[in-house]
């Protein structure tokens, strides 16, 4: 019999999205009632044939995926890893069976539970106990099976004061904390979770991790999508790196997790196409060489958009070119010190850090936004780069000592300038 659980074959998704016309600064009333009229029509037409309504006077079709060819066998951890846009979320949804695929085939052969956006998955009305068995019974579980795996689920999702509430008034936290004892306890035989781990605190995320590994040491198959690269590393022994919606490679994971941070070296500049509703959000960061003499340090600026006041903690996380943590920083409590009060609309925060301390090399910066309690409002991985070189008649610098989580190094990151731009709402560029 073949160990092969997972196969796709020539897999791709299509996506048809509609353009809106450009038109000038002023409008007559008789071309807006046209526009409209031709729309509702357009609407119509493509609702009496069965055709997908879509917004817009132009239609372009964009590939999410495309020509996708690979094999997982039963007992693999596989990461799944790329930039934002690359394929990923889109690839996890055809395999848990979300949305179907444009072409090609994919066989899937067992079970499978998985752990994708927030929101997904349970149902808001119906309480933790109820959306419990709901669960199961999808899975194909009998109520026996369910009930014997009931307190464990409950013990891991520490929930226990809030079973009999309907999930709909759950913290985000809560809700992936039981979204993901309920998959990972229900024995499917493949896990599938996306980076939507990234909501819970520092001690519930190890805690996943370790499950996920002794899902896979029980013959299991994991696929775990992450832009934290030391747990990529530590859970998966092999890679999918994805580009653009097509497999770059495919290969052991200390290989493609090096491809996928070399790519990175030269990011200097982050961006986000949308922000989390009603959570302090990040908008963009920039990182540039401070005016200071040379080789001392790194100045980054950060856009953060925030719907109402908010006090938040800063956290950077510094890792190097292996995907290792070396280090942290923080504007806020993990140091010990004031948290800085997010305003309403958008704002941006100046502030510095010393490179002095730091090894030759390629660094990586990942940026938190915490409340007090540890939760996150928001997590970009790896979103920034840059690289210390040998000053003119230096020596290499010091090496760092390595260690996990954080890393060993504490990075002060000293506050420049803070300006808030009134309550301007953040738009898409």
């Amino acid at each position: 019999m073949s160990d092969v659980i997972i196969r796709a074959e020539n897999l791709g998704k299509k996506y048809t999205i509609g353009h809106q016309a450009e038109n000038g600064r002023y409008v007559a009333l008789r071309d807006v009632l046209m526009h409209n009229a031709i729309n509702l029509w357009n609407k119509t037409k493509d609702l009496a044939t069965g055709k997908p309504i879509i917004q817009g006077d132009t239609m372009e079709e964009v590939w999410a995926l495309k020509d996708l060819n690979f094999e997982i066998k039963r007992g693999e951890a596989v990461g799944i890893i790329g930039r934002n846009g690359a394929g990923k979320s889109t690839l996890l949804k055809i395999l848990s069976r979300i949305t179907e695929p444009s072409t090609g085939r994919v066989t899937i052969k067992g079970r499978v539970a998985s752990l994708l956006e927030v929101g997904t998955g349970f149902h808001p009305e119906l309480t933790g106990r109820e959306n419990i068995y709901l669960n199961g019974t999808i899975l194909g579980m009998t109520r026996a099976e369910i009930k014997r795996k009931f307190d464990e689920i409950v013990a891991f999702a520490e929930i226990e004061k809030f079973l009999d509430t309907p999930v709909k008034r759950y913290s985000s936290g809560m809700y992936v904390r039981l979204a993901f004892a309920v998959a990972a306890h229900l024995e499917p035989e493949i896990l599938v979770v996306d980076e939507v781990l990234a909501v819970g605190d520092a001690q519930f995320q190890k805690k996943c991790l370790g499950k996920m590994a002794d899902v896979g040491k029980e013959g299991r198959t994991v696929l775990f999508v992450s832009h934290n690269m030391s747990a990529i590393q530590k859970l998966c022994n092999s890679c999918i790196l994805l580009q653009n919606g097509k497999i770059l490679l495919d290969d052991l994971t200390q290989k493609v997790v090096s491809a996928y941070l070399n790519d990175f070296s030269s990011g200097k500049i982050f961006k986000k196409s949308k922000v989390l509703n009603g959570k302090p959000s990040i908008v963009s960061a920039n990182l540039e060489q401070s005016q200071k003499p040379a080789y001392s340090e790194m100045v980054v600026h950060l856009e953060i958009y925030s719907e109402v006041e908010k006090d938040v903690s800063i956290d950077l996380r510094f890792s190097d070119g292996t995907g290792c943590a070396v280090g942290f920083g923080s504007l806020g409590t993990f140091c010990g010190e004031q948290l800085c009060l997010l305003k309403k609309g958008l704002q941006k925060i100046v502030f510095s850090f010393p490179i002095g301390n730091l090894a030759v090399g390629v660094y990586f910066i990942s940026i938190d936004l915490t409340e007090p309690d540890h939760e996150y409002f928001d997590r970009i991985e790896n979103c920034l780069s840059f690289e210390v070189t040998r000053p003119p008649g230096g020596d290499t610098r010091r090496v760092l000592l390595q260690s996990w989580g954080y890393g060993a190094l504490q990075l002060p990151l000293n506050l420049i300038n803070y300006e808030k731009h009134g309550d301007k709402t953040w738009q898409q560029d």
